[in-house]
This record gives structure tokens, C-alpha cells and sequence, in this order.
């Protein structure tokens, strides 16, 4: 005997076994029961959701001599006749062959003579968009008036095709993508009924591969089990057969996409093609990835909206700390434009390579959001104390526990990233020579808030949020009294937007909630000439400097 694939031997032959589909089940089985059945039917949805099988149950149901529940019986003369595809009664068309007006014509000339058995003729018609103009029209009178003994049921993939004067005539019933849950809850019954052993994890990737069908997902299923026959299907087997890739990998590319690491990225790329990986399915792959990441970083309680265990979540939540959400979305836009290029390349492995030069390289492209990225690189670099110095031989102000600014100078006297000091008359290799600044003594409690406030400048201006963020560059923070510290804008346009009552009281609001605080900010824009390096040490660090007793004149 020959052997019939796992989507046709297990074709739901009643309403009950048909999954995912409720409302439309619990409507027909209503429709049955209180003899309200209609004269044409629309059912459309994407492929493998259960149209043409629903169309067949229903075609049972309407002539069955015992329908229990609205559901064919399957035992009665006419159920029998049916699923065989014996009965003259119920007529399947294939639209795509045969979308003639001379094949409407002929159902029309059909319909006149009543069934000899049973009590309805039904004509199926699938992928009913394939239809001619000139066929539709010709179906059109028919549809509005047929026969009392006439049902016709339309199936299509693609509605918006289907005349505005047909979908007017029919009852249309939307079938909607079945969830993950449900189809890898069918594929357990089918599996533990045909004596499969499969792990679980397996059956959920072959679910979340069929993509809200389940006659894909029973399709890949079975194509799995063909390869692994006589052995337990396994995750590793699944991706094997599909070509996929692991979560594991997505992460390591990940991690090596925000750290720069290009060639990590090439090399890992290199392992997945010596593995006969498929690219295509990758690069859609690494977008959904990245989609779930933003979503952790966006939506309230994101963890409902992922369908993944709780270990997977906690590893997934460590990786959306890497990268911010502006970040994030550079990565998804450069990997969608790139899913719609990669279908029809012939050289798929270049583009992907292109691709992650582009998300490890910002400085490559000039929009918006790659700009973005790369101050937050350099961001992150001054908080880090690296000095990220330009043509003019300065490092950034960030860099230096006694930087005060963000995007300034190293000021003289302030302290290196390596613990030491810089000379106070501005000599030192790599840096150019600056005037000797001028030290001013302050009480101790101010020294510490101006300190404070200095060292975590960068940190205190990124929580400001990007709209406020670009007016605080090239800013110094000073002293202005008792628990009150001033804020010198060098630019009049970004004094006129950063000095605003509402942003300064955010950043005093942020300052008491997040390090303890009470100071009160003011700002003022820089003097034409001001220097802007000014030391401020307290009155005992002046006498351990002079090493001589100071007298105070009255």
C-alpha cells in the first residue's frame, strides 16, 4: 500500500477536528442545526488554514442522514459516498484550470436538475481569483438566485482579487493563522498516535515553521521524520532538515554586531554556509531575533507577546541591555531591506556579508539613525575612559574625572584615565600647551556635589532623552553656591533650548532620585574669551599644595 502524507491521512472529517478555527466552526454548526443554511459561502485565508477542508465537512454536513451536533456522522450512504469522491452531488473545481466561461456556463446549465440523492448540490470552487472577468460575470446570476437546493462554496488566498459584485452575494468567513500552541499541540496527538518519538522543543520549531498553517507545519514534519526514520526527532535534527539556525547563534552574532567585531560576524556567516544553513530563512530569522529584543525594550509585559520559555526569555533580556532601541531598529531596517533584496540574488552570502559591515561600520551610512549609534559609541567610550582623540590632539573632557563637560577639552590639573594628574602648566606628550589655569578654593560639601555632578555629567545628559541631549554638548558644570551648580552653555542656540525651567528641573529631579542629592541648576552662556578650565580645590588641599602656612589679611 502506498503511503499517503501526514496532511491527507489526517484531514479533519468533522467540525470538531478542525483547530484554530472556532468562529467559524461554531457559526456553520449553528447554521445546521437551525436549518439557516446559506446559498453561497466566501471562505478566504492564507494557504494550509483549513478552507477546502472546512468546505468538505460542510458539504457532508448538509446531506448527512444523521448529523450529530451539525458534524457529519461519516457512517450514513451519502457521507461515505462523499468522502470518496463518488457523489455527484457535491462538484470540486479547480479555478486555476479551469477559469473559462464556458466552465461557469456549464455549472449553470448543472444547477437546473435537483439531486438525485440526498437534499443539496454543492460546487466547491478553489482558489476562486483565478476566475476570468468574463466568468464572473457569468457566475454573477447565479449567485444571487440559485436553485433552493443549491450551495456554492468559493475558497481563495487572495480576496482583494474577487469582484465587489461576487463578495456582495456570498457569506464571507475569514480564516484566521493558526497559533503556534495549537498546531504544535495537533502535531503531539498526531505524532503520539502514529507511535513518532519526537521532542517536544522539535515540534515547536516545525510549528513556528509553518507559519500559522498547519499543513505546512505537517508537511515539514513529515519530511523530518523521513529523514530521522526510526530515530527520535530532535531539535538538531529539525534544523538539519529545514536549514536553520540555532537562538544560540543569533546571539553570538549579535553580541559580536554591538561589540564591532566584523569579522566574527564573516566567519560565523562562513560556519552557517559550510553548514548548508538557508540564508534566506536566516536573514528572517535574525529579523524576528532583533524583533523581539525591541519589543522587550518597548512594550509593556513583552514577555506575553514572546512566545519562548523562561530561560529563553532570561538570556533574551541580557542581550536587549547591549543595544538601545534607536540601535535596535538601524539593525532591523538594514536586515528588511536586505530580506527583500536576498530573494532574488544570486549572490546571497555577499549581500548578508554586506549587510553586517553595515550594522558593525555606522560610520558607513549617513541617515539619521546611524549617526545615532555612533554617538552613542563614542558615548560610551568617554564613560568608559577612552580617550577618543581628534586631529587636534586633545582627548574628551568625559575622559578625565576632572572633565566637566561633554565633547570639551582635557583641563589642565584634571586627572588622567591612568590615576595620574596632568601638569598644570599643560606640558605633556600628545597634548597641545595651554595657558596655566586658574585655581579657585571652594568649601568641601560644594567640591563634592561639583564632583559628583562632573564625573557623572555624560550618564546625567543621556537620561535626558535624545530631544534635550545634542543642546548639552560642549557644556561645563561649575559652582554657584550652597547646593547650587551652574551650567555654562557655550552655544546660544543650545543655551535657548537646554536652559528652559522644565529641562532644568528634570535634571534636578534625576539627580536627587538617582544619586541622593538636593542641587539646584541654573545656566548661563559663556563670555566671549571666558576660559573655561578653572581647578577648584577646597581650602586644606591649597595648604598641602603650598606647603607654607597662609595668612588670611583682614
Amino acid at each position: 500500500m502506498s503511503y499517503t502524507a501526514l496532511y491527507r491521512k489526517w484531514r479533519p472529517h468533522t467540525f470538531e477536528d478542525v483547530k484554530g478555527q472556532d468562529h467559524i466552526v461554531t457559526t456553520l454548526q449553528n447554521q445546521i442545526r437551525a436549518n439557516r443554511i446559506g446559498h453561497a459561502y466566501l471562505f478566504c485565508g492564507t494557504r494550509g488554514t483549513g478552507k477546502t477542508t472546512v468546505a468538505k465537512i460542510l458539504a457532508r454536513s448538509v446531506n448527512c442522514e444523521n448529523p450529530d451536533n451539525g458534524s457529519p456522522c461519516g457512517e450514513c450512504p451519502s457521507c461515505k459516498q462523499i468522502a470518496a469522491g463518488t457523489s455527484l452531488n457535491v462538484v470540486e473545481i479547480d479555478a486555476a484550470s479551469n477559469n473559462g466561461v464556458e466552465n461557469i456556463r456549464e455549472i449553470r446549465d448543472q444547477v437546473q436538475y435537483p439531486p438525485t440523492e440526498g437534499r443539496y448540490r454543492v460546487y466547491i470552487i478553489d482558489e476562486v481569483h483565478m476566475l476570468s472577468t468574463g466568468a464572473f460575470n457569468a457566475l454573477l446570476k447565479t449567485l444571487e438566485e440559485p436553485p433552493s437546493y443549491v450551495i456554492f462554496i468559493l475558497a481563495t488566498t487572495e480576496v482583494h482579487k474577487i469582484p465587489i459584485t461576487v463578495l456582495s452575494r456570498c457569506q464571507r468567513y475569514d480564516f484566521r493563522r493558526i497559533t503556534v500552541d495549537t498546531i504544535a499541540d495537533r502535531l503531539k496527538e498526531l505524532t503520539d498516535a502514529e507511535g513518532m518519538p519526537v521532542e517536544e522543543k522539535a515540534l515547536r520549531y516545525v510549528a513556528k515553521a509553518g507559519d500559522g498553517s498547519m499543513r505546512d507545519a505537517l508537511s515539514l514534519l513529515d519530511q523530518c521524520a523521513a529523514f530521522h526514520f526510526g530515530e527520535t526527532l530532535t531539535y538538531e535534527h529539525v534544523l538539519d532538515v529545514l536549514g536553520a539556525v540555532d537562538n544560540s547563534v543569533f546571539r553570538e552574532l549579535f553580541r559580536a554586531v554591538v561589540n564591532g567585531q566584523t569579522k566574527e560576524c564573516i566567519l560565523k556567516l562562513e560556519e552557517m554556509v559550510i553548514q548548508g544553513r538557508e540564508l534566506t530563512q536566516f536573514v528572517a530569522d535574525f529579523i524576528w531575533f532583533l524583533r523581539n529584543l525591541l519589543l522587550l525594550k518597548t512594550a509593556q509585559d513583552a514577555e506575553d507577546l514572546l512566545d519562548m520559555s523562561e530561560d529563553n526569555l532570561k538570556l533574551l533580556r541580557e542581550d536587549a541591555k547591549m543595544a538601545d532601541e534607536n540601535t535596535l531598529m538601524r539593525y532591523i531596517r538594514v536586515f528588511s531591506e536586505l530580506s527583500n533584496q536576498i530573494r532574488f540574488a544570486s549572490q546571497k552570502r555577499v549581500l548578508i556579508e554586506l549587510a553586517f559591515i553595515k550594522l558593525t561600520k555606522p560610520e558607513m551610512e549617513q541617515n539619521l539613525d546611524s549617526i545615532l549609534e555612533r554617538l552613542a559609541n563614542l558615548e560610551r567610550q568617554v564613560e568608559e575612559g577612552i580617550p577618543a582623540a581628534p586631529a587636534g590632539g586633545y582627548a574628551p573632557m568625559g575622559a578625565v574625572s576632572g572633565g566637566t563637560g561633554v565633547d570639551g577639552m582635557v583641563p589642565m590639573g584634571g586627572q588622567m584615565p591612568d590615576g595620574g594628574m596632568v601638569p598644570m602648566n599643560g606640558q605633556m606628550p600628545g597634548y597641545a600647551n595651554v595657558p596655566e589655569p586658574r585655581t579657585v578654593t571652594i568649601p568641601k560639601a560644594q567640591l563634592e556635589d561639583l564632583n559628583m555632578v562632573r564625573n557623572e555629567w555624560g550618564k546625567i545628559v543621556r537620561a535626558m532623552g535624545m530631544s534635550v541631549r545634542p543642546s548639552y554638548r560642549e557644556t561645563v558644570v561649575e559652582p554657584a553656591g550652597d547646593s547650587c551648580l551652574c551650567i555654562v552653555f557655550n552655544d546660544p542656540m543650545n543655551f535657548h533650548m537646554g536652559s528652559r525651567p522644565s529641562i532644568l528641573g528634570d535634571i534636578e529631579r534625576y539627580v536627587e532620585q538617582v544619586y541622593g542629592k538636593s542641587i539646584y541648576f541654573k545656566a548661563r552662556l559663556r563670555e566671549s574669551g571666558e576660559r573655561m578650565d578653572t581647578r577648584y580645590i577646597t581650602d586644606d588641599e591649597l595648604r598641602a599644595n603650598i606647603h607654607m602656612d597662609i595668612t588670611i589679611e583682614d
